[in-house]
C-alpha cells in the first residue's frame, strides 16, 4: 500500500481536477482502484504502488491543462491514465492538438491515448493499418487527417473506398443503378466529408474529382499518385482484394487502412485480407500498425461497456470451446 500527496494551491484547478460532483475522482478510482480524496489544497492517493504512481503522473498532467483554463472531463482523465500507464503523460497536451477543423470551425482532436498514438503513426508513416472496435474514431480521424493534408496542399485528391458487399448481401438485389446500389455502403464516408468540408464545398470537390468515393472493385488496374487513400471496413476484404488495393499506391500518396476484426462478414473459411496483411507487413519499414481498444471508444459511454461485454462473451465462449 502506498500513499502519495499532491498539493494544488489553485482552488479552480482543484475543482476542475475533481470534476462535477467528483466525477473525475470516481473515474480514477474506477479505472485504477486507487482511492482519491481532497482536503483543502491536498489530494491524497492510496493504493498499490504502481497504480498510485500512474494516478499521480496523470493528475499532474491534468493539472497542467487545468492551469491553462481548460476543462478537465472524464474522457480527459481516461486519456491521461492511458498515457501515464505507458510513461507518456507528457504527451497529454499534444494529444489535444488539432488534427483538422470542420466546416463550422470546430477543431477535431485526439480524445484518447490510443487515438493520439494512431495520429502519431499516421504522421510518421506512409501507410497505416488501424484496427479497433466500433466507435473508436478509426474512420473519422483518418478522413480528418486526409482533409487537413488536402488543405495543406500535401495531396491533390482524397480517395475513399470500402468493400461494397457485406453481411452476405449482393448488390444485384438492391434497387437502382450502380451508384444507388453502393451509396448505402459508402454513406459513413459521405457524412464525414460533408461535416469536415461543408456540403457545398464537398459537392464541388466531388464534381471536379478532388474527392473520389468508390467501391473497392473500382481500384483495380489503377495507380493512385499524390492522393490520400483510405480503405474502410477492410476486415471484409479477401487476401486478393487487399493485395490489389495496397499495390495501387503511387508517388506522393499516403494510405490508411481501417477495420474491426470482430465484425468480419466474409463467408466461413475465407480469411480476412486485413488480418493477413497485418501479419505479413508488421515489420515493413514505412508501415505503422495501430490497435485501438474499448478504452478508445468516443461514442456514448454505453458503447464502451457494450464492446467490453462482447469481448468478455467471446473470450468465455472460446475458453468453453
Amino acid at each position: 500500500m502506498k500513499i502519495d500527496k499532491i498539493t494544488i494551491d489553485d482552488v479552480s484547478v482543484m475543482r476542475s481536477l475533481m470534476g462535477a460532483y467528483d466525477e473525475n475522482a470516481r473515474t480514477i478510482q474506477r479505472e485504477l482502484g486507487v482511492e482519491l480524496t481532497a482536503l483543502g489544497s491536498t489530494l491524497t492517493l492510496s493504493g498499490e504502488d504502481k497504480l498510485v504512481d500512474v494516478a499521480a503522473r496523470a493528475i499532474r498532467a491534468l493539472a497542467r491543462l487545468a492551469e491553462r483554463g481548460e476543462a478537465v472531463k472524464p474522457r480527459d482523465v481516461r486519456t491521461a491514465l492511458d498515457l501515464a500507464r505507458e510513461g507518456k503523460e507528457e504527451a497529454l497536451e499534444a494529444s489535444r492538438g488539432t488534427i483538422a477543423v470542420n466546416a463550422k470551425g470546430k477543431p477535431i482532436k485526439a480524445r484518447t491515448g490510443g487515438q493520439f498514438s494512431y495520429m502519431r503513426l499516421v504522421d510518421n508513416n506512409e501507410m497505416v493499418f488501424c484496427i479497433g472496435p466500433a466507435g473508436t474514431g478509426k474512420t473519422y480521424l483518418a478522413v480528418a487527417r486526409a482533409v487537413q493534408a488536402y488543405r495543406n496542399k500535401e495531396v491533390e485528391r482524397i480517395i475513399l473506398t470500402r468493400p461494397a458487399v457485406e453481411a452476405g448481401e449482393r448488390l444485384g438485389f438492391l434497387p437502382g443503378d450502380l451508384q444507388q446500389k453502393v451509396d448505402p455502403y459508402l454513406r459513413p464516408l459521405y457524412d464525414a466529408l460533408q461535416e469536415l468540408f461543408g456540403v457545398d464545398t464537398y459537392v464541388k470537390m466531388l464534381e471536379r474529382g478532388s474527392i473520389e468515393i468508390a467501391p473497392l472493385a473500382y481500384m483495380r488496374g489503377r495507380t493512385l499518385n499524390n492522393s490520400y487513400i483510405i480503405l474502410d471496413e477492410a476486415q471484409n476484404t479477401t487476401s486478393e482484394q487487399m493485395k490489389m488495393f495496397l499495390t495501387r499506391m503511387g508517388e506522393g500518396s499516403r494510405v490508411i487502412v481501417t477495420g474491426d476484426t470482430t465484425q468480419i462478414d466474409l463467408p466461413r473459411g475465407v480469411k480476412s485480407g486485413l488480418l493477413e496483411a497485418v501479419d505479413v507487413l508488421q515489420n515493413v519499414e514505412g508501415i505503422g500498425i495501430c490497435r485501438l481498444t474499448a478504452q478508445d471508444v468516443v461514442r456514448h459511454d454505453l458503447v464502451q461497456r457494450i464492446v467490453n461485454a462482447y469481448d468478455k462473451f467471446d473470450k468465455d465462449k472460446n475458453n468453453n470451446e
